[in-house]
């Protein structure tokens, strides 16, 4: 385990708070609209958007947006690296953050359907080895609380970021950013390690990582507390329960049925020369990274890419879909699965499989080192928007910066959909 000081300790607490709470909780609050009066067409639509990333100096974004049953835009803006000149559009990958995990909640819903297990299956039926919640040995954890976020394991964030994220090899390590990915969050420069022996050290007796600060004293299912962790081990659990490795796993059941030919959980198959370059801001390039517990927050798409998955979500949830599995799994995905009071008023009002309700709507956010993400789908499948961003959020003053994109993106988008 890496030795830090007390002054890296608070930056790595900042930044570890934000990477989970923060990350996942997009404000849907809509803010006054400072750059246009009304937006009416794509036109209107293209050039606010562009007024956005000048105004408020984003590196690039892209957006889809369906509306009754097509993808009615498509659009990216701004640069895919700075430094190359080379400009944001649908075919440049990224990673996508926390938005991942509803591609983890469309996996479970393939392995319900398919028998493996169910919502209520306790995990250790599935698992290897019993996970154990050292602060109460009792409790039965069950995929149902994995998924909801309930299950008592939570993220300890003494050791989360520099045993989880790592900095891929050749990568130009004189930076800026790449100092403080190293030096100041402790990331290795390594490739990824098998997602077991990731996860070994977590949740067996010898591992490194192993520990009472892995969990909170609970009945799963009764307190909620997001968590990467819990969301790798389900990832875990599918690869257990179906006995084929989760990145091929994602890639036969969910990527390829929705062609998403550009989209992979393993890093070591993303296509760099495509990739979008991670930002502190605007002057300050990432090195390109991943995470060993892959599954909560590391799949790489396209925008392109993106829009089929957004357009199937919106079919699935009318029913009108049946490309990944029967209607009946779509609509779990979609289901509010917890009582009332459990989740957090700031954070959503319910949880689905991963998916989170705010209002009349579902959503799904992300932000990790230098890239943002947001989805969110009308309740009645009408519409549904996606947004993706090499634009940073995590470290401390960048969260308000993306917010505020954020909502000035879904005004817009709002608008637009309110007039078409």
């Amino acid at each position: 385990m890496l030795h830090k000081t007390n002054t890296i300790k608070v930056f790595v607490t900042i930044v570890f708070a934000i990477l989970t709470i923060a990350c996942s909780n997009d404000d849907d609050m809509v803010i006054g609209n400072p750059l246009s009066t009304e937006i009416q067409t794509r036109a209107d639509l293209t050039a606010y958007l562009q007024d956005v990333l000048e105004a408020k100096e984003v590196a690039g974004f892209a957006i889809n947006i369906v509306q009754n049953d097509s993808l009615t835009y498509n659009q990216a803006f701004g640069f895919q690296s700075i430094e190359q000149n080379l400009f944001f559009n649908n075919q440049s990958v990224i990673n996508i953050a926390s938005l991942s995990k509803t591609f983890v909640a469309a996996a479970t819903a393939k392995a319900i359907e398919q028998g493996h297990f169910s919502l209520d299956t306790p995990i250790n039926e599935v698992l290897p080895i019993d996970i154990v919640n050292l602060k109460n040995p009792e409790a039965i954890i069950t995929v149902k609380s994995l998924v909801t976020h309930t299950s008592g394991i939570i993220d300890d964030p003494s050791t989360y970021i520099a045993t989880n994220y790592f900095v891929l090899p050749g990568q130009d390590m004189s930076t800026t950013g790449a100092n403080i990915l190293v030096n100041q969050l402790g990331l290795s420069i390594t490739n990824p390690v098998p997602l077991e022996d990731y996860l070994a050290e977590y949740f067996i007796e010898d591992g490194e990582l192993y520990s009472a600060n892995n969990f909170i004293d609970v009945e799963p299912g009764s307190t909620w507390s997001y968590s990467n962790v819990a969301t790798s081990l389900m990832g875990f659990v599918i690869e257990s329960a179906t006995e084929v490795d989760f990145a091929t796993y994602v890639k036969s059941n969910i990527i390829e049925p929705l062609q998403m030919n550009n989209t992979t959980f393993n890093v070591l198959e993303v296509d760099f020369n495509q990739t979008a370059v991670p930002y502190l801001d605007k002057n300050t390039p990432l090195p390109l990274y991943g995470n060993h517990g892959y599954p909560e927050g590391s799949i790489h798409t396209t925008n392109s890419d993106l829009g089929y998955y957004l357009l199937d979500m919106t079919k699935g949830m009318k029913g009108q879909s049946n490309t990944l599995f029967s209607s009946d799994y779509y609509e779990m995905l979609f289901t509010e699965q917890l009582g009332s009071g459990i989740i957090p008023n700031f954070f959503a009002d319910n949880h689905g499989v991963y998916w989170y309700k705010k209002g009349s709507n579902w959503m799904h956010g992300g932000n990790s080192l230098g890239v943002s993400s947001h989805m969110e789908i009308d309740e009645d499948g009408g519409f549904g928007f996606s947004i993706i961003s090499n634009m940073d959020a995590t470290f401390s003053g960048n969260s308000p910066k993306w917010e505020e994109v954020l909502s000035l993106i879904k005004y817009a988008i709002e608008q637009y959909l309110q007039n078409n």
